[in-house]
């Protein structure tokens, strides 16, 4: 990987304890623990804008969709053309699994 922004120490801590999660239940464990519910939300919100931006979905559609604002759907996008590549990664490792879904909004 390039020279990370975030890579540190701490950050090392944190992302090694995520490759340690083995279910879904450890994952929902964990992250409610860390996170606060409103964090949690936020990050599925942009999982979900980044699913659809990939489905070429159009931002208006994406907005009404799933609430989010047009600046939030706009750094996703940004972060998937530009960014470290992790969004792309992480759904390409989902689709390959039949796990990249758009759940009910």
């Amino acid at each position: 990987m390039d020279e990370s922004k975030i890579r540190n120490d701490q950050t090392e801590l944190l992302m090694n304890a995520v490759l340690s999660l083995e279910t879904l239940d450890d994952a929902y464990r964990f992250f409610e623990d860390v996170c606060t519910i409103a964090e949690i939300k936020s990050m599925a919100q942009r999982m979900l804008v980044a699913s659809m931006l990939r489905d070429g979905v159009k931002y208006q559609e994406i907005a009404r969709l799933t609430g989010a604002s047009t600046a939030t759907i706009s750094r996703v996008n940004r972060a998937k053309e530009y960014g470290a590549d992790g969004y792309n990664r992480v759904m390409e490792r989902l689709e390959a699994k039949g796990q990249l879904l758009h759940p009910e909004v």
